[in-house]
């Protein structure tokens, strides 16, 4: 059976390497996984000492309306209820705001490289999608509001951005915000938004009042730790919530994963220790790229994408890496073929990484040079 013509145009996302796969392939006993920016922390302890109490009752369907969470992040957040939204991960609210708001005859400006799965949801409702080049890292907000015009339903601030961590500043956002049209959906994806160290950062979540056109992302999955349990949540007006309810499935979110977000939001320590060391291997492993004669962006995030030398490409790097037991992500396979993405890992893991870097990079550095 023959699904959609734009599928012929499309294909399956594609995960990095997993861990027990490099181990086969290498035959190695330990493998670093700093692909996919997961805390290299874990998560917190109360969740793991809870989740024998939430596997009671597996048979009932999960509380379809995330009730007792949905009210704690209201109350922490300092919005209604109302203004939620929740999903099998921030990524399916990306979906479903796609298929709320989407169709043939309308389009979607986003920028490139960023989060994949804008453009991947807004093709397959048919949509027309627009990508403007980031400019050094950062989303060319000129750009994208020329973007914009009559037909235009969704604008995509991925801040800070993925792959590059860049951030769309306070005065970038108000930009944005003043400039795009009410008709616009503008959906700041703040995925890592727990990372941000700047000053400069919007308060987003204050701005839902003055601007009812905006929706908010954030996840479970990075700075909590709770990847494997997918669960994310949108923030906007109550009546685009209202929208979006409509499209989500009755039960899109588990038992555990609500169980679990709810305890991962009270332990506020877990939290900040895992901000705290995120924020010092990230310096350092920076400033270990600075020695090395390497560039890269500036990023509020817990990864850091490394420009890489002229006559040395992503892949290179990633196979080099994937061989000594660290798994990265090609810049190939973001859009950004001259470099890699590489997630902030625990402290000597990182020492390992710098090390191999080096061994790899400086004799091409000096090559170069002659």
């Amino acid at each position: 059976m023959n699904g959609k013509e734009i599928f012929k145009h499309m294909s399956p996302y594609k995960p990095g390497k997993q861990i027990e796969e490099v181990k086969k392939e290498f035959g190695l006993e330990k493998i670093v996984k700093l692909a996919s920016n997961e805390n290299p922390f874990g998560y917190s302890e109360k969740v793991k000492e809870s989740i024998p109490n939430l596997i009671d009752h597996l048979e009932v369907y999960p509380d379809g309306y995330n009730t007792e969470l949905r009210n704690t992040l209201a109350h922490k957040l300092g919005v209604t209820g109302e203004q939620l939204v929740f999903g099998c991960g921030s990524d399916e609210v990306v979906d479903i705001i796609c298929r709320t708001y989407l169709e043939s005859g309308t389009n979607t400006v986003m920028a490139t490289p960023t989060f994949p799965q804008y453009k991947h949801n807004a093709l397959i409702q048919g949509a027309e999608t627009r990508e403007v080049p980031l400019v050094d890292g950062y989303h060319n907000l000129e750009g994208m509001l020329k973007e914009v015009d009559k037909d235009t339903r969704v604008l995509w601030l991925c801040s800070p951005n993925n792959p590059t961590g860049c951030l769309v500043d306070e005065q970038g956002f108000e930009k944005i915000m003043n400039e795009c049209p009410s008709h616009v959906l503008v959906v700041v994806d703040e995925a890592y938004y727990e990372y941000i160290t700047t000053k400069d950062a919007p308060d987003s979540i204050k701005a839902l009042d003055k601007y009812p056109n905006l929706v908010i992302l954030r996840t479970f999955s990075k700075a909590y730790g709770l990847a494997g349990l997918r669960i994310g949540y949108g923030v906007s007006s109550k009546e685009i919530s209202t929208l979006l309810n409509i499209t989500r499935g009755p039960f899109n979110t588990t038992t555990i994963a609500q169980g679990s977000a709810l305890i991962a939001l009270k332990d506020e320590q877990f939290l900040q220790d895992s901000i705290s060391r995120n924020t010092k291997n990230k310096k350092e492993f920076i400033d270990f790229c600075n020695e090395l004669g390497l560039t890269t962006y500036d990023s509020q995030t817990n990864f850091v994408f490394v420009k890489l030398p002229s006559n040395v490409s992503g892949d290179e790097v990633f196979e080099f890496l994937l061989s000594k037991g660290y798994i990265v992500r090609s810049g190939e396979a973001l859009g950004h073929p001259n470099g890699v993405r590489i997630t902030i890992g625990a402290q000597s893991d990182m020492t390992v990484l710098q090390q191999l870097l080096s061994s790899y990079l400086a004799p091409l550095k000096e090559e170069n040079k002659k």
